[in-house]
């Protein structure tokens, strides 16, 4: 199976670089914009017609949720319309399409876990773009199967983890809200799953959506705590409301997915969060 991967530099297309070994019925062709700019239409059909492609790994993204406040044009191009020309350019090459979204095409106010059939309603533009994205593969793609995660990091690139061991390097405490509600998920994991799921899909799905976190229920303030004691760091951790941090787009106050169905269709064994946070940052 050759497997094109793209947003290759980023956190999830990195961890699949690094499993790659790993997997030697796959052949990967991993690209980053400078290789295949994916919102351009018509490179994705050269590259599609250049090359034989058995299955899409879609990790390409526009994630600065701020960000896509100001830049609307920006984050639509990327999450929604880059989706659109994979979409069409795998349907036509007859490739399975795995597409990455989000928990932010929820809009946070309920009290349980989001299961794959209840409504999305996202309440900012990074959650819209990424809900138009999904959209553009259920339409286009013949074959397809779409990820929703959350809180998404790894070793590789910029995230929480990351901000928060920079941040507690150089100040004496933090202040981190705690009012959001979701689960941590290690990007390694779900590349894992991602690969050991390919041979498991039947040749004509399409339009399926799993969702896939790690196991348990943690607030930011919980993360941050979790990451500095692992750390062994002196570092406070002071817990905040939302309305006490200034951002600019609106965050789901709860958006803990439920991975009850991904479990009964595969038999996925999914790792609790703390456990595989100590995990990764063994190999920071």
């Amino acid at each position: 199976m050759q497997i094109l991967v793209t947003g290759s530099r980023g956190q999830l297309g990195m961890e699949l670089q690094s499993l790659a070994e790993h997997y030697s019925d796959y052949r990967f062709l991993f690209t980053d914009r400078a290789s295949l700019d994916v919102t351009d239409g018509e490179a994705v059909r050269k590259f599609f017609k250049n090359q034989r492609i058995d299955c899409l790994i879609n990790c390409a993204g526009h994630t600065g949720v701020d960000q896509a406040e100001a830049d609307v044009e920006s984050a639509h191009l990327v999450n929604a319309k880059a989706a659109s020309h994979l979409a069409e350019a795998s349907g036509k090459a007859g490739a399975l399409m795995i597409h990455l979204s989000s928990d932010y095409v929820f809009d946070g106010k309920g009290c349980r876990p989001y299961t794959e059939g209840d409504s999305a309603n996202p309440r900012s533009v990074y959650g819209k773009s990424k809900l138009d994205g999904e959209l553009e593969v259920l339409f286009n793609a013949k074959r397809s199967v779409i990820f929703r995660t959350s809180w998404l990091y790894s070793s590789h690139g910029n995230n929480f983890l990351k901000s928060i061991l920079r941040q507690a390097s150089a100040k004496d405490e933090l202040k981190v809200v705690y009012d959001q509600v979701g689960t941590p998920t290690y990007a390694q994991d779900l590349a894992r799953t991602i690969l050991d799921l390919l041979p498991a899909f039947p040749p004509r799905i399409r339009g399926e959506i799993y969702n896939y976190s790690n196991e348990g229920v943690a607030s930011w303030y919980d993360f941050a705590r979790a990451i500095l004691e692992m750390k062994g760091s002196a570092c406070r951790v002071i817990p905040v409301t939302t309305a006490e941090m200034p951002v600019v787009a609106a965050r789901p106050h709860y958006s803990v997915l439920n991975k009850g169905r991904i479990k009964k269709d595969f038999g996925v064994q999914i790792p609790y969060w703390r456990d595989s946070l100590a995990k990764c940052l063994s190999e920071i």
